[in-house]
C-alpha cells in the first residue's frame, strides 16, 4: 500500500526505486499546460531556462544554473498536450524519470507529476524540489511568476521524509 498524503502526494517502493505522484488542477486547457511544459520561455517563468525538442528522442536541456543539477537528457516518451516523459538527470548520474500526464476534462487539465527516483536519502528532497515547481507552474499559469516558494519546499520535504519513513521497502 502507498504512503499517501492527500496534500503533497503518494509515495510507492518497488525493486530499490521510490514512485512518488505529484498531482495539481487548473482551469486552463491541456494546450496551455503543454506550452508551459515545452515553450522556451514558459519554462524558465516557473522551472528553468532550457529547451525541450517535441519528438521522441529529443533534446531536454534545462540549466538550474547555481540552484540545482543541469538536466541533460532527452525525450523518451510524448504525446502532444497529453504526455512527456524525460529524465531529470545529466552525464553518469542514476537515471530519474520524470512523466508528465495532462488529464483534460470539461473545465481544464489535472496535471500528473511521476517521479521514478533511486531509493536513496534524497527522496523527499527532491518530491519538495517537484512540489515547489509545481506551485510555480501553477502561478505561471495565471500569468503570475514567483520565485521558488522556500517556506511550502521546507514543509513539502518534512511531509514527503514522514511519507519515505511510512512506506515498507518492497
Amino acid at each position: 500500500m502507498p504512503a499517501t498524503n492527500e496534500a503533497w502526494g503518494e509515495l510507492s517502493r518497488q525493486g530499490g526505486r521510490v514512485s512518488a505522484k505529484l498531482k495539481r488542477r487548473t482551469d486552463h486547457s491541456p494546450a496551455k499546460v503543454w506550452a508551459m511544459l515545452t515553450n522556451p520561455v514558459n519554462l524558465a517563468n516557473w522551472l528553468a531556462p532550457g529547451t525541450v525538442e517535441q519528438w521522441q528522442g529529443g533534446a531536454v536541456k534545462i540549466d538550474f544554473g547555481q540552484s540545482g543539477s543541469a538536466i541533460d537528457s532527452y525525450v523518451r516518451a510524448i504525446r502532444p498536450e497529453r504526455l512527456l516523459e524525460y529524465s531529470w538527470s545529466a552525464g553518469n548520474e542514476p537515471q530519474r524519470p520524470i512523466r508528465w500526464n495532462l488529464v483534460p476534462d470539461d473545465e481544464g487539465t489535472t496535471v500528473e507529476l511521476t517521479l521514478l527516483l533511486p531509493d536513496d536519502d534524497r527522496v523527499a528532497i527532491s518530491c519538495a524540489g517537484w512540489d515547489a515547481h509545481l506551485e510555480m507552474l501553477m502561478a505561471s499559469l495565471e500569468g503570475i511568476h514567483i520565485h521558488f516558494p522556500a517556506d511550502r519546499f521546507r514543509e513539502a520535504r518534512a511531509a514527503f521524509d514522514l511519507m519515505v519513513e511510512e512506506e515498507p521497502v518492497t
